[in-house]
């Protein structure tokens, strides 16, 4: 697919920035290539380089923003106020257990994805990752917080949550089954239920 002569710039940057995301969620940072993306994309290799003249690297940091505000609306939507927390947490491991089946176990985290094959060698790009895995950590912590736990409770509480839910996530896609979420996801619910 070509673009479109009628498209506006920033329809062409987000299509290249979504594609980078999609290719490096399934492929990690080293085994997306920017001609991929190019392709991936319908964007001229010169257009990817005029939205992003820091190449592959600045792509992955954009990859990794659009991965942490897409999970942060879900967290939101799950988290929203009236929800119980812990069912909510609980919900949110199957659905991810349920996204990932749905994609042929292809679909994890691309803020983790692209983030692992960049450990101790690109700096921003794993900076980008830790903002994200903060931001996702605020969010629960504020709607603990809202549901009446202590601010160290929340703060410790949602550390595990998120945690647990990547590497259960992770978990899941090697072993092909939605097993590792929803065992999480059960659990979970039962330590937060247990501070309440």
């Amino acid at each position: 697919m070509r673009i479109s002569a009628t498209r506006p710039a920033s329809d062409t940057r987000e299509r290249i920035v979504r594609s980078t995301s999609h290719l490096m969620q399934r492929q990690g940072y080293d085994g997306t290539g920017i001609k991929q993306i190019s392709q991936e994309s319908g964007a001229t290799m010169g257009s990817v380089y005029h939205f992003f003249p820091g190449g592959k690297r600045e792509l992955a940091v954009a990859a990794i923003r659009l991965g942490d505000a897409e999970f942060a609306a879900e967290l939101r939507g799950a988290l929203a106020d009236g929800q119980d927390p812990a069912a909510a947490v609980a919900a949110l491991a199957n659905a991810l257990a349920e996204g990932l089946r749905a994609s042929d176990w292809l679909d994890g985290c691309p803020v983790s994805t692209t983030a692992m094959g960049t450990a101790g060698r690109l700096p921003d790009v794993q900076e980008a990752a830790a903002e994200a895995f903060a931001h996702w950590r605020d969010l629960v912590g504020a709607r603990l917080r809202a549901a009446g736990l202590p601010e160290d409770d929340a703060r410790d509480l949602a550390h595990t949550v998120i945690s647990a839910l990547e590497g259960a996530e992770l978990a899941a896609q090697v072993s092909r089954s939605t097993e590792p979420l929803q065992v999480a996801g059960r659990h979970l619910e039962r330590l937060i239920r247990s501070y309440r």
